[in-house]
């Protein structure tokens, strides 16, 4: 993957896109990705994985591994997810964390790229039950800025906690701003 990091590097600085990056990323962590309101979002977050070495895993729904295209997608480091039925994945990923020295899972929050009245819970869920923080990744089309702001640890009180997050989110826009889910829990 180091391969890959100049070309991804300079693709988006010829889209005009800038890279963030914290000073010291942690070992272990859950890091969400918000907004997700275009199919855009996903190249340019692959883009910004490859272009920051970041030796990740990302979540997918299971029809993006489908027709042909699985091998591909788990090669870019992707986890397919069903989400049509319980299948105790949240247990299963904490177990995946305890068993790693290193593990960066990136997880859109919204499972979708529509307007839903909150967040999926999974990502939260799964840092508690794994002891790691939260990194907020972000594809802001408002600033053209893509990268890692921020690294946070989760408390167990999730009305605070989501309130930490939508600090760091303050600002940041979606390509389309209008299906941006509000930052809650469902």
């Amino acid at each position: 993957m180091s391969l890959l990091r100049g070309p991804a590097r300079l693709i988006l600085k010829l889209l005009g896109w800038k890279l963030l990056d914290l000073p010291q990323r942690p070992a272990k962590a859950v890091v969400i990705g918000y907004p997700h309101t275009s199919n855009w979002d996903f190249p340019l977050a692959i883009l910004t994985m490859l272009a920051l070495e970041m030796d990740a895993r990302w979540l997918g729904k299971d029809a993006l591994f489908r027709f042909g295209f699985g091998p591909v997608m788990r090669g870019l480091g992707g986890i397919a997810v069903n989400r049509r039925q319980q299948t105790g994945f949240v247990e299963r990923m904490a177990a995946e964390f305890a068993s790693r020295s290193r593990l960066l899972l990136v997880i859109a929050t919204e499972g979708t790229r529509s307007l839903r009245p909150g967040w999926k819970s999974g990502f939260y869920r799964i840092a508690l039950a794994a002891g790691v923080p939260v990194v907020i990744g972000v594809v802001d089309y408002s600033k053209r800025e893509a990268g890692l702001v921020s690294s946070l640890a989760m408390s167990g009180d999730a009305d605070a906690d989501m309130a930490r997050i939508a600090l760091c989110y303050e600002g940041r826009c979606g390509y389309h701003h209008e299906k941006a889910s509000p930052i809650r829990l469902l």
